[in-house]
């Protein structure tokens, strides 16, 4: 999505607020965009600031191919500011670095940009020293901060920010995407079910990790149905293993969360909303013997709590000992 004309099919709503702002020129001085992963929040970013640096736009158009677009595509231009998390969270640290940065002029004109991803990772200090960023606007700086998750988000900073909010991508849609790429329907499926970005579905699907993750799933599946006294024995053996990073270990757990909702459409007669186990029908009928309706809706919150868990920071080994402790019931 590298042009407003494209953004504008794949988020309309979003896609037309800005560029009416732009026409009008009355370009917010803070954005908070909110959406899922894949659904455009940094390619949206990157299309305001080039809008503010680009010389040489068509209507609303940047040019793409200048030397201010390209710098910013390549994270570059020295008045475009990114922030990220440093490990886990945003800290003060990278707060104050960037404010020392706005306090310099600008190197090439009097516009600046500072762009926050994941600012839903943003400490306690730092959310406190942005929102003071944010309570003194300038009209030559724009701040657009990136999240997936805006209930983090302090209700102070909100305020002070023009919500842009971006709807999931149409999984339809996404799977043809990704089948016209060469994947084949059952993995475009799944892919759909776990992202809207292009990307990361083509090099999961490239990638041995993500083969090994999706068979490990299956397997702790098969051990729970035929050998659930080796369940626990499995996790320690295989599974923490292969799921080393707190990522990794969400996105096992995702899949696991898509293994089980497959069996719970299977009992209640909705199997064309399968995701996991579309090529695994055996498997997917000994679990809807074994598993009751209820049994299978205290498995899927198990999961989900094992997730918050997860997002809590407590320890990864013990939240799976946990959770297979609940399976095994």
């Amino acid at each position: 999505m590298k042009t407003w004309s494209e953004m504008a099919e794949i988020q309309p709503l979003a896609g037309r607020i800005i560029t009416n702002s732009i026409k009008k020129d009355r370009i917010s001085h803070a954005y908070l965009i909110q959406g899922e992963r894949g659904s455009g929040k940094e390619a949206i970013a990157l299309l305001i600031a080039k809008g503010l640096f680009c010389n040489y736009k068509e209507a609303l158009e940047p040019c793409q191919t200048c030397n201010m677009c390209k710098r910013i595509d390549s994270g570059n231009h020295p008045d475009v500011h990114w922030v990220e998390p440093d490990g886990k969270s945003i800290k003060i640290e990278q707060i104050r670095n960037l404010q020392k940065e706005f306090t310099y002029s600008g190197l090439e004109s009097n516009k600046k940009v500072y762009i926050i991803k994941a600012a839903d990772t943003l400490t306690s200090n730092a959310a406190n020293r942005i929102l003071k960023f944010l309570e003194e606007p300038s009209r030559q700086t724009t701040a657009i901060m990136l999240t997936e998750n805006s209930s983090a988000i302090i209700p102070t900073i909100r305020s002070r920010c023009q919500v842009i909010d971006l709807q999931p991508l149409n999984p339809k849609n996404f799977q043809h995407k990704l089948m016209e790429q060469g994947m084949p329907e059952h993995q475009a499926i799944l892919m759909s079910a776990l992202t809207s970005s292009l990307e990361d579905a083509l090099a999961w699907q490239a990638n041995d990790w993500f083969a090994t993750a999706s068979k490990l799933v299956v397997q702790l599946v098969e051990t729970l149905v035929n050998y659930p006294e080796d369940a626990y024995l499995l996790i320690h053996r295989s599974w923490m293993p292969h799921f080393k990073e707190r990522t990794e270990q969400e996105q096992g757990l995702d899949l696991m969360l898509l293994a089980w909702k497959d069996v719970l459409y299977y009992h209640i007669g909705n199997e064309e909303q399968l995701v996991f186990f579309v090529k695994n029908s055996d498997l997917l009928q000994k679990c809807a013997l074994s598993f009751s309706q209820e049994n299978i809706i205290h498995v899927l919150q198990a999961i989900l709590q094992a997730k918050r868990k997860l997002k809590q920071n407590v320890h990864p080994t013990l939240v799976m000992e946990q959770l297979t402790l609940q399976l095994k019931r």
